[in-house]
């Protein structure tokens, strides 16, 4: 057998492991923003933790996410080493990271209130309150999420794939215990006025302790593998310690540029009520199928992209964005197709219960339909900037980030009057288009040239299939809809069911036709799957 088979056969073989622990994972996520919504809607309580949150989960997806600069930076330096050399990277880059979280810790729990008006100034005093709380209970992430984001590179760097990919369902798993027990114990009158703290509460502690076991299960297998302890190491001259930060600080600097954007979109939706509420749900509808289908791309190629660095195996490593690039395509835009025609339906099938009713539907299916434009730009970009972290190369990347803050901020200014929330989603996908296209400019000059010309015509075949797709799709939805109506969950069911083989089925007959060795590649693997099952 070849190399490239070998490799090929591993990528497969990587990307199916992460890909069902992903999927377990987004399931029970899922699930807990159902949990979610069936007990406050977007009433006060679950408006205050979008505003809590974006702290912790900000420097969770930041730091603690798989793909994120921590996981890349480890990964990229580890996967060129022997294994008996990660403890001692591992432990110091611990060390490091741990006390200066200890310290962001201290300081988003002293000053919560600064934080909580600088993200939302237009919020009511009582949602105010309830967010401050919130935050000071969830300040401790910063140490988590640090220390989960060098578990998670340090695992992957060692062909350990399936727990840290699974890992982040204990957080679920954990805030959906502890709405269970509200329930119980309250009822009926788990949303009245006089328990609104007390819910928000059990949102906070939950998604803290779901981030600790996360951490816990991670080291755990981290510790039997001899991948490093909890050992204080101040070893700064180790070797390969160096490489790491080069790669982790413009890297983080430059994923935390992202997500200042997310502060500038919730700085202009604290003015426009429900708004922050309807983009955590409609969000997670995105991040659900995307989340998989990123991990699934990212995390086999990252390592490849590392090994490939060198000049002399650049000619590979440009098949092997290639690859990537249009694996994303293959995957992001049908499905981008799919979840705009059907975001309405969608979104009342996931969430409309309980206390989210038809007029929360509406809202949040026009800004998942905003979200779900810009899936393709979302990945494509991602695929890029590991390409630039394999190279050694973060500046590059957190230069850029830079200039998307003032162009998140101008788009958001202008659409938010013209969309209004959905406007802030169609802001970002702007900022991420922007960011791909530069990107690859970039790429283009510093791999002495890539064959975009010869690129293009592939991607825009796709981008036409998907548009046909989405259209049989349309078609056959409106069809269900005037036939058998859409007034149970099971008529919804089977509404969305047909539109959604419709329009595969059509993106995979014309995608097919176009004879791509990436599209030919992941047909072929999805059948292997299917007849093996």
């Amino acid at each position: 057998m070849s190399e490239n088979q070998k490799t090929a056969r591993s990528l497969a073989g990587i990307a199916g492991i992460v890909a069902v622990a992903t999927l377990i994972s987004k399931v029970f996520g899922l699930v807990r923003q159902q949990a979610i919504a069936a007990a406050f809607g977007v009433g006060a309580a679950v408006d205050a933790y979008s505003y809590a949150y974006v702290i912790p989960g900000f420097l969770l997806i930041l730091l603690g996410g798989i793909n994120g600069p921590f996981h890349s930076a480890i990964v990229s330096v580890l996967a060129k080493r022997e294994k008996s050399e990660a403890a001692p990277i591992v432990e110091t880059i611990t060390t490091l990271v741990g006390g200066i979280l200890l310290l962001v810790t201290i300081v988003v729990i002293l000053f919560a209130g600064f934080f909580i008006d600088a993200i939302g100034p237009g919020l009511s005093q009582e949602v105010r309150a309830i967010a401050i709380l919130q935050l000071q209970i969830m300040a401790p992430m910063a140490v988590l999420a640090g220390l989960i984001g060098i578990g998670f590179g340090t695992l992957n760097a060692a062909d350990m794939y399936w727990l840290p990919s699974v890992s982040p369902l204990l957080s679920s798993i954990t805030l959906i215990g502890g709405l269970g027990i509200l329930a119980i114990y309250l009822g009926d009158q788990i949303n009245a006025p006089q328990y609104v703290q007390l819910g928000a509460q059990v949102l906070a502690w939950g998604t803290l302790s779901g981030a600790f076991l996360q951490w816990l299960v991670q080291l755990s297998a981290q510790w039997r593998a001899g991948l490093g302890t909890l050992r204080l190491r101040f070893n700064w001259k180790q070797p390969g310690v160096n490489e790491v930060l080069r790669v982790m600080g413009p890297a983080t600097l430059s994923s935390g540029m992202l997500q200042v954007n997310l502060y500038t979109d919730l700085f202009f939706a604290s003015n426009i009520p429900q708004a922050a509420a309807a983009m955590s749900y409609a969000g997670l509808l995105v991040q659900t199928p995307l989340g998989i289908i990123s991990n699934m791309i990212l995390v086999p190629l990252l390592p490849v992209f590392s090994r490939l660095a060198a000049p002399e195996n650049w000619p590979e490593l440009k098949i092997r964005i290639r690859q990537g690039l249009l694996l994303t395509a293959v995957t992001m835009l049908p499905l981008s197709a799919l979840m705009v025609t059907l975001a309405f339906p969608i979104v009342q099938v996931i969430y409309q219960r309980g206390a989210f009713k038809s007029d929360a539907s509406q809202l949040v299916g026009s800004v998942l339909i905003a979200y779900s434009i810009g899936m393709f730009v979302y990945l494509g970009r991602d695929v890029l900037v590991r390409v630039f972290y394999a190279l050694g190369d973060g500046e590059t990347p957190f230069r850029i980030s830079i200039v998307n803050i003032l162009l998140n901020a101008v788009l958001d200014y202008f659409l938010v009057k013209r969309f209004g929330a959905p406007g802030l989603v169609l802001a970002t996908v702007g900022v991420n288009l922007t960011s791909m296209v530069v990107l690859l400019w970039f790429l283009n000059r510093k791999l002495n040239g890539l064959p975009l010309h010869e690129w293009g015509l592939p991607f825009l075949a796709l981008t036409g299939s998907s548009f046909v797709g989405g259209l049989a799709s349309w078609g056959v939805s409106w069809g269900c809809e005037q036939t058998f109506g859409s007034g149970n969950l099971l008529l919804q069911l089977l509404q969305l069911s047909l539109a959604g083989i419709a329009g595969l089925g059509v993106f995979t007959l014309l995608a097919t036709r176009l004879n791509l060795p990436e599209v030919d590649m992941f047909i072929s693997r999805l059948r292997q799957r299917f007849l093996k099952k």
